[in-house]
């Protein structure tokens, strides 16, 4: 498997999708998210401290995802937790870009601690 680059690649389209196989070998990259569907998508939840916090973290990863040139589906459950959902819109599948997004969303998520549970 080759590396993940540093940065999301501009994707709009014409490119396959990842192999269930190359989807599974990185996902040992972002071992807090978990693969699933058809086509599959990577999925986090995350619990926050209150509906404030909640909010605002939806707000931060937007920002990054903003960034990035990537964008998560987010789902605010309940009054604290909120799921993201990445998958790569242009191609119907998963990219190296999602998993890109995921590790930097996991980090954004290891500095933003103790605030999520």
């Amino acid at each position: 498997m080759e590396p993940l680059p540093d940065r999301c690649v501009p994707c709009e389209g014409g490119v396959k999708p990842l192999t269930q196989d190359e989807a599974a070998a990185r996902l040992e990259l972002v071992p807090e998210w978990t693969c699933s569907g058809e086509p599959a998508r990577l999925r986090r939840s995350f619990r926050l401290e209150d509906f404030r916090r909640a909010l605002a973290w939806i707000n931060r990863v937007g920002m990054l995802a903003e960034e990035e040139g990537h964008h998560p589906d987010f789902h605010l459950t309940g009054w604290n937790r909120v799921e993201l959902v990445l998958w790569t819109h242009a191609i119907g599948g998963l990219s190296d870009n999602d998993f890109v997004l995921a590790r930097k969303i996991d980090a954004l998520a290891r500095r933003a601690r103790p605030r999520i549970r």
